[in-house]
């Protein structure tokens, strides 16, 4: 209760910017301010806590999302501390709904990655290396903290509710639970284990996220205990289980430097702002394109390997 207090957890929002459907969260008003019930903030916070142990100690992980810029070093700091996957800068238009496509671009950056390890940037001009670096700089910013995701997670966590509307729409709308810190301006109907909170205050967010983190943790490493295994989540910061991916085939040969110039034409997002329009402040970005992820992969295959 301290911690919370401390933190400000409990400060709401100005009392005319409620959302009735959190009245039973709210313990009282003070100079126009709503002041959340802690007592059911720890209560349900434990309850969340439970859950996030839960799915992790099942093998699976949980995706924690948070754009906003008060969220956004806690939401990738706790991720990776705990080996959970992260979107802290946008949310890209059919993350789990179209998660295919997502992963098509998730293996592309991989691929490229790959041949820049091996040099094979060097067969191409100053110029076209630089310019093709910067690209893959704004992929791992989008991409970067599910780039090990194979699979839809077995659990969203998310900072605020309002602006990460597309997120939980499209968790919702593929079965993905939800944990969520709820502020007295949301609408906690939406959410699966709400725990009533500010989630404005960055301290707040850090209580709440590590908490979420520890119990992801925790649950983790009893996977592994199960299996005989253990766990350097934590101590490297560098995430978890490695053994479906090593399970996965290797890519075939390609042209690298036919993949490499086929990179240059991907499209890329718009990066969200304090002054990007409104729409775009609550909740994504533009969908992946499709028809571009077509014509990178038709490069690709056209590609012959060169001795």
């Amino acid at each position: 209760m301290k911690a919370l207090l401390e933190a400000g957890v409990h400060f709401g929002h100005q009392t005319h910017r409620w959302n009735p459907r959190m009245r039973r969260f709210i313990f009282a008003q003070r100079n126009g301010i709503h002041i959340v019930d802690l007592q059911q903030t720890m209560d349900l916070l434990d309850q969340a806590r439970a859950f996030a142990q839960e799915v992790t100690a099942k093998g699976q992980k949980i995706l924690m999302v948070g754009t906003k810029k008060q969220a956004q070093d806690a939401i990738r700091e706790e991720a990776t501390r705990s080996g959970q996957f992260h979107i802290n800068q946008r949310w890209l238009g059919g993350t789990l709904t179209n998660f295919a496509t997502i992963q098509s671009r998730i293996d592309y950056l991989v691929r490229l990655e790959e041949r820049r390890a091996r040099g094979e940037f060097a067969r191409l001009t100053k110029k076209e290396g630089l310019k093709l670096e910067a690209k893959m700089a704004k992929m791992e910013r989008y991409l970067g903290g599910i780039k090990e995701m194979t699979t839809l997670p077995g659990a969203m966590f998310v900072i605020d509710v309002g602006r990460e509307q597309i997120a939980i729409a499209e968790a919702r709308r593929s079965g993905v639970p939800i944990i969520a810190l709820v502020d007295t301006d949301c609408d906690p109907e939406l959410i699966d284990w709400p725990v009533p909170g500010n989630d404005d205050a960055i301290r707040s967010i850090r209580l709440v996220t590590s908490q979420i983190a520890n119990a992801a943790l925790e649950g983790h490493n009893e996977w592994l205990a199960n299996r005989g295994g253990y766990s350097e989540v934590g101590e490297d910061a560098e995430g978890a289980t490695a053994e479906a991916d090593d399970a996965e085939e290797a890519p075939r040969a390609l042209s690298a430097e036919e993949e490499l110039l086929a990179a240059e034409d991907e499209p890329e997002p718009d990066e969200t702002g304090d002054d990007a329009p409104e729409a775009d402040q609550a909740g994504g970005g533009e969908p992946v394109d499709e028809a571009q992820v077509a014509e990178d992969e038709a490069a690709e295959s056209a590609g012959s390997p060169r001795p």
